[in-house]
């Protein structure tokens, strides 16, 4: 019996044959595939449009930037890549083409898109504009879609950051004397994208994030933070997801120090043109392509794209870039972007956030460096009594715990937890940075360079001197004054920190010297004790941001044909400060202070004391300060602040005790103040100060109130333009400083304006202060009268131009009253520079 019947056997042979005859095929047909990429952000580009020339024909790439075409022959064609908002990519199949090939069937390739084409694509001339449409339903829909509209929620959250220096030539490098030692370092440049650029540092952080909604509290708990050469509490903090929230369905979206308008604002309309151009489906869900520009150049605005769904009208991801009129510095490129999935499959949230930036400090290409952060969110949990639980053990409305060995994690720990892999560059980085820490030659140049930027340098490890920009001085009475400092460093004491310094006149063939001491006994919530022994001329109130005048700069700066008030000070200070988790601090200060004026103030002859010594005081004082949620950057002994959200407040309460080493004064003192620094945008940031005070007896007039006045050209924001030093004496004062920065304001309806950036502002400063009969009885000698408003008002005015190159600020100050001036007052109008790094 045959196995096989006639006709099957021969069907079975055809279907062989084909088969290997379909395999020949394929084993000989050619392959393209790759992906397509944002050129700056390097995300995928979903559904862009690929067509061959010659042939019309093509297709889209799917809905995570990938293709694959397959041909019997290499195509004589080529093939146009578009996709809105950037520029077409044109792939010749020619030569150059089969070169790349190599006589392989297969091609892989990452096409990088970059920006372009917005404005023109943009204009709507429909009756029915279906993008403004979109937009309302969106707007509509927030209330639904935005993930704070939950009771709660908690996720894991994964922080990676990484920095690049950008246009690297590796051969240009590499013949620098100063760089030959870190050589190795240039063997991690990467070209893969076409242009170089070198990864020179990472961080990273694992945390759990908690929200409540109502009341507000927020919580996170940092499991894990990698820094390498970094051992800062705060610098992990501040990488953390508390200060990295971003929420596109806000109305303004934080860029640096900046407020953006969201493309997706509830009067979005105002400010961007809208236009859907594409619908397609992903995972069986239909998504709305949308793109969105702003109507008018110079505003704070973003343009880009967004995918949107069509049922809940969530966004399931949106891409926002920074046009190139953006009033913002050092920026050459920007992307901001968000994807959403599905939790529960009910629910959009936040899956994966992305930023990327181009900072160019000196030119175009010069000075660059890339910065790149991804944040992933795993483990969401929404509206669950464990979320509850956790942010019941908060203190304040906002803490972020750093759990104890977070910093100091093993690599198999990161191995198990990080959210995603490290590519080959980030693997590469970890290797470079641990290298160049252990060599001695990078910790001498990483010295030097801080010495220049800070005015301080370590010597001998445990010492540091400077700040160099005051080992020079002269005045008319010192003639040419040289000091020199010096003072300890972390490597000498973990919590103490001793400083000193030693300066010679020779013009008074004087010497004048300070040393103090800082012991931090407690760093978080902040504990500390400092002391400070000083004898040495006071020359005139200081105030923060102000340039002192035992300074290199001030020479250049001091107005002319104003006398220098010379008065020598001899004082003994001991200061407790103690603060709590809520931003309240308590500071306790003994202060002994003996005066001795020497020029162009009343002397010390006219104050005769029966008590003790004339014009020596001890204080007794407490002050009160809040600053409820107030962020820091701090290092091992000082920190500085970042403000906060909320105003912060001031009281101090200073008692004069008579009979302590030598005094000779019994008195009271008051003094308090409010202040802000408010963002409000679009209209750009408003800082405010309202502040007063009171003395409760007859003094000589360093004890009472002296008005701050500023007797060089460099603007201080905190003192008053047009008044001088010691001019206005007061033992009862209320003052109002006031200082909106608009933005570019008026400027960018001008083209040469906008483009150069400058920014708008204006200021008010106002004083009202009396002295009493006794007071100014007491202070009134044959050769000097202080001067005292007497209830009237002291009111300045001013207005500028601010991002002058953008670094300079030109103000235009005016004084209003009182009128007529007193003699001896300065002119009634001027102009102050000063300059300040600003995004």
């Amino acid at each position: 019996m045959h196995l096989f019947k006639a006709p099957f056997f021969k069907t079975l042979l055809m279907l062989v044959s084909f088969s290997i005859h379909f395999s020949s095929l394929l084993s000989q047909s050619k392959t393209l595939k790759g992906a397509i990429r944002d050129a700056h952000s390097d995300e995928p580009i979903p559904f862009a449009s690929m067509q061959f020339k010659n042939a019309k024909t093509g297709r889209l790439s799917d809905s995570s930037g990938s293709f694959v075409f397959h041909f019997d022959e290499w195509p004589d064609d080529t093939l146009i890549i578009s996709y809105v908002g950037f520029q077409d990519y044109k792939l010749a199949f020619d030569s150059s083409f089969f070169a790349r090939a190599n006589g392989s069937n297969t091609v892989k390739l990452v096409i990088k898109l970059d920006r372009g084409k917005y404005q023109n694509e943009i204009v709507v001339r429909k009756k029915v504009d279906h993008g403004l449409l979109m937009w309302k339903r969106i707007v509509k829909r927030k209330k639904f879609n935005d993930r704070y509209r939950f009771n709660n929620f908690s996720y894991e959250l994964y922080n990676k950051l990484e920095l690049d220096l950008d246009h690297v030539n590796k051969e240009k490098m590499k013949d620098k004397k100063l760089l030959k030692p870190f050589s190795f370092v240039f063997d991690n440049i990467d070209t893969t994208e076409g242009k170089s650029f070198l990864p020179v540092y990472l961080t990273e952080t694992l945390s759990d994030y908690y929200f409540q909604k109502s009341p507000v509290r927020r919580r996170e708990v940092i499991k894990a933070s990698k820094t390498i050469g970094v051992d800062n509490p705060s610098v992990s903090q501040l990488l953390g997801g508390m200060e990295q929230n971003v929420d596109f369905y806000s109305n303004f979206i934080p860029v640096f120090d900046k407020k953006f308008v969201s493309p997706i604002s509830d009067n979005g309309d105002d400010y961007y043109r809208y236009k859907v151009v594409d619908t397609q489906y992903v995972n069986s869900r239909k998504l709305f392509h949308l793109i969105f520009t702003p109507k008018r150049k110079g505003q704070s605005t973003f343009e880009g794209d967004c995918w949107v769904h069509d049922t809940t009208f969530a966004i399931q991801k949106m891409n926002l870039r920074l046009s190139a009129d953006a009033n913002i510095n050092f920026v050459k490129q920007l992307s901001l972007i968000q994807e959403f999935s599905f939790v529960n499959d009910s629910v959009w949230f936040l899956d994966k956030d992305k930023f990327v930036v181009d900072i160019t400090l000196i030119g175009k290409n010069k000075g660059s460096f890339i910065g790149r952060k991804t944040t992933t969110y795993r483990n969401v949990v929404i509206n669950d009594s464990a979320v509850t639980n956790e942010l019941n053990k908060n203190k304040i409305q906002e803490e972020t715990i750093l759990e104890p060995g977070s910093r100091s994690q093993p690599d198999s720990f990161w191995v198990n937890h990080r959210h995603e892999e490290l590519n080959k560059n980030e693997k590469a980085i970890y290797v470079m940075v641990d290298t160049l820490l252990k060599m001695p030659v990078f910790h001498k140049y990483v010295n030097y360079i801080n010495f220049i930027a800070t005015g301080y340098l370590d010597v001998y490890k445990k010492y540091q001197i400077g700040p160099w920009f005051s080992w020079v001085y002269s005045n008319v009475l010192e003639g040419l004054r040289l000091r020199f400092d010096l003072g300890t460093n972390r490597y000498f004491n973990k919590k103490i920190i001793l400083h000193g310094y030693a300066a010679y006149g020779f013009g008074d063939q004087q010497w004048h010297w300070e040393g103090d001491a800082l012991y931090v006994i407690k760093k978080a919530p902040r504990l500390t004790l400092f002391g400070m022994y000083k004898q040495d001329l006071d020359f005139g109130q200081q105030y923060y941001d102000e340039i002192s005048s035992d300074n290199i700069f001030a020479l250049a700066f001091r107005k002319a044909n104003i006398p220098i008030k010379f008065i020598h000070i001899d004082q003994k200070k001991l200061e407790l400060f103690k603060e709590w988790h809520s931003g309240f601090s308590v500071t306790l200060t003994g202060d002994n202070k003996v005066y001795n004026p020497i020029s162009n103030l009343p002397p010390k002859s006219i104050y005769p004391s029966a008590t003790g010594e004339a014009l020596n005081t001890f204080e007794a004082s407490i002050k009160l300060r809040f600053a409820y949620l107030e962020k820091f950057f701090e290092n091992n002994f000082y920190r500085t602040s970042l403000g906060s959200d909320y105003p912060i407040v001031d009281f101090k309460y200073t008692r004069g005790i008579a009979g302590i080493l030598n005094s000779s004064y019994n008195y009271d003192k008051i003094s308090a103040s409010i202040s802000d620094y408010k963002k409000i945008p679009p209209f750009g940031t408003l800082y405010y100060n309202v502040f007063g005070g009171k003395t409760f007896q007859t003094l000589a007039f360093p004890f009472l109130d002296i008005a701050p006045g500023n007797e060089i050209y460099y603007y201080n924001q905190y003192a008053f333009s047009l008044m001088n030093k010691y001019q206005y004496l007061s033992d009862r004062y209320v003052g109002v400083n006031l200082e909106h920065n608009i933005g570019n304001g008026l400027f960018r309806f001008i083209p040469f304006t906008r483009k150069l950036k400058f920014r708008q502002f204006w200021t008010a400063k106002a004083l009202w202060g009396s002295l009493s009969d006794a007071n100014q009885l007491y202070n009134t000698s044959g050769n000097y009268t202080f001067q005292t408003l007497n209830g009237k008002t002291y009111l300045e005015l001013g207005t500028g131009v601010d991002n002058i190159f953008k670094i300079f600020r030109l103000d235009f100050v005016w004084r209003v009253s009182p009128k007529p001036a007193p003699a001896g007052s300065a002119p009634g109008f001027g102009i102050f520079g000063s300059f300040r790094i600003d995004f």
